[in-house]
C-alpha cells in the first residue's frame, strides 16, 4: 500500500498532467479562430466568403468533437480512462501537425475534422480521473486547477499566432501534444475504475443514456446548460471583425484579440466560480450567477456603437470571466452519472455542448438573413440563457455526492425501475 504522503504526491501529479492536458486540448481547439483570415488569406479563400467558409471549417471541426466524444467516452468507461487521454492526444497532435500543410478549404476542413475527434477526449477523461480520485469535499478544487491552468492555453495559441505564421502555430500545437504523451507515462488509472471493471455492469453503453427517461432528460440537461458559452466564444468572439463593423468600429477587430482575452477572462472566472461553488457548496447556484452576468456582459457587447480595440479587449475579459463556468459545468456533469458510464458522460457533454455550435450557427444565420447580425444575436443569446437556467432547475445538487456507484440496466424486482448499485 502506497504511504499517504505517496498518494498525495500521485494526485498532485495526476491533476497536473490532466490540466497540462487540457492546457493543450485549449491550444489546439482555438487555433482556427485566431488563425483564420490569416491562414484563409494565404490560401485564397475570397473576402466574401471568409466568414461563412470559417463557419464551415469550424463547423467540421466541432463536428469532429461530436463523433469523438462518443468514441473516446466509450473507450474510457469500457478500457479505461487512461487509455483515452493517450490515444486522444496522439490523434489531435498529428491531425494539428498536418494542418499546417493544407492548401484549400476543403482540405483544412478535413483535418480540422479528425483533429476534432482527437481534441474531444481530453477533458472529460481527465476531470473523471481527477473526480474520482480525489475526496468529494476536495474535488472541485481539483477540476477548478485543471480548468484554470488549461484555459492559459488560448493565451499562448493568441501568443505563439501573433509572433509565428500561422503553419508554425498549427506545428507547435502537434508539438506540445508530443511532449504531453511523455508526461503521461507516469498517470495511474482511477481505482473507482478499477472496481468497476470487476463488476457484471455494462461499461461504456451509451444506449443506457437513451433507454431510461428519466436518465436521458438528465443527460440532456447536462448539455443544454453549456451551451451558452461556445456561443459566446465560437460567434461572438469569433466573428469579431464582422460584429465589430456592424457597430460601426473606427477598426478591424481582431478574433485573434478577442480570443486571448476571452480566454484570459474565462480562466479568471472559472478560478472564482471554482470557489464560490466550494464556498457556498452548491455548483447549480454558481452556474445560475454565471448565466446571468454572461447574459448582461454579451448585451454590453453588442450595444457598444462605435467600439474601440480597448472597449472589446474589456468586454472579451468580461464576457470571458462570465463564461467561466466551464469546470463546474463538467463537473455537474460527471457527477450526475455511475462510475460504469461515467467517462462517456463527461467527454461526451462538453464535446456535445460544442457540436452544438452546428445547429446553433446554422439557426443564427437564418435570423441574420432577417434582422441583421447585432439583433439575431442577442435573441440567440437570450434563448439559450433560457434554456440553460430552465435545465440547471432540472438538475438535483451534486456538490457533496458521493460517486462510488454503477447505474444499471437490469430491473430491480421489487421496484420495477432501474436502480444505482453501490461499488464500495
Amino acid at each position: 500500500m502506497p504511504s499517504a504522503s505517496a498518494n498525495k504526491r500521485n494526485i498532485i501529479f495526476l491533476v497536473i498532467v490532466a490540466a497540462l492536458g487540457y492546457f493543450v486540448d485549449i491550444y489546439d481547439l482555438v487555433i482556427f479562430s485566431i488563425v483564420r483570415l490569416q491562414s484563409f488569406k494565404d490560401i485564397g479563400v475570397k473576402p466574401e466568403n471568409m466568414r461563412t467558409d470559417g463557419e464551415f471549417v469550424l463547423n467540421m471541426q466541432m463536428g469532429g468533437l461530436l463523433l469523438g466524444g462518443i468514441l473516446w467516452g466509450v473507450i474510457g468507461d469500457k478500457f479505461g480512462r487512461i487509455k483515452v487521454l493517450f490515444g486522444s492526444i496522439l490523434l489531435y497532435s498529428v491531425a494539428n501537425a498536418l494542418n499546417g500543410l493544407v492548401q484549400n478549404v476543403e482540405m483544412y476542413a478535413i483535418v480540422r475534422f479528425a483533429a476534432g475527434i482527437g481534441l474531444a477526449g481530453e477533458l472529460g477523461a481527465g476531470i473523471t480521473l481527477v473526480s474520482e480520485t480525489i475526496s468529494k469535499d476536495k474535488r472541485g478544487y481539483g477540476t477548478m486547477i485543471v480548468a484554470v491552468v488549461g484555459l492559459f492555453g488560448a493565451a499562448v495559441a493568441a501568443t505563439v499566432a501573433k509572433h509565428f505564421t500561422w503553419q508554425t502555430a498549427y506545428f507547435v500545437g502537434g508539438g506540445l501534444g508530443v511532449i504531453l504523451l511523455f508526461l503521461r507515462l507516469g498517470t495511474f488509472e482511477s481505482g473507482m475504475f478499477k472496481q468497476a471493471e470487476h463488476s457484471s455492469a455494462s461499461r461504456g453503453n451509451m444506449l443506457m443514456l437513451f433507454t431510461d427517461r428519466k436518465r436521458f432528460f438528465k443527460y440532456l440537461y447536462c448539455i443544454l446548460m453549456g451551451a451558452p458559452l461556445w456561443f459566446v466564444v465560437g460567434i461572438l468572439v469569433t466573428q469579431a471583425p464582422e460584429i465589430g463593423k456592424a457597430l460601426q468600429s473606427p477598426t478591424v477587430l481582431s478574433a485573434g484579440t478577442g480570443i486571448l482575452y476571452t480566454y484570459f477572462g474565462i480562466a479568471a472566472g472559472d478560478l472564482a466560480a471554482g470557489m464560490l461553488a466550494q464556498l457556498t457548496r452548491s455548483r447549480k447556484k454558481t452556474m445560475m450567477l454565471f448565466h446571468v452576468l454572461s447574459l448582461v456582459s454579451v448585451f454590453i457587447y453588442l450595444k457598444t456603437v462605435g467600439i474601440t480595440e480597448q472597449q472589446f479587449i474589456w468586454l472579451c475579459l468580461c464576457m470571458g470571466f462570465s463564461c467561466g463556468y466551464w469546470a463546474t459545468f463538467v463537473t455537474i456533469a460527471s457527477e450526475q452519472f455511475g462510475t460504469n458510464i461515467r467517462a462517456t458522460v463527461t467527454t461526451t457533454v462538453p464535446n456535445f455542448v460544442r457540436g452544438a455550435l452546428i445547429p446553433i450557427t446554422y439557426i443564427f444565420e437564418k435570423i441574420v438573413a432577417h434582422y441583421g447580425i447585432i439583433n439575431s444575436a442577442r435573441m440567440m443569446m437570450v434563448a439559450l440563457i433560457v434554456i440553460a437556467f430552465f435545465s440547471i432547475n432540472q438538475l438535483k445538487e451534486s456538490f457533496d455526492k458521493d460517486l462510488d456507484y454503477l447505474e444499471i440496466d437490469e430491473l430491480n424486482p421489487n421496484t420495477n425501475n432501474p436502480v444505482n448499485v453501490s461499488i464500495k
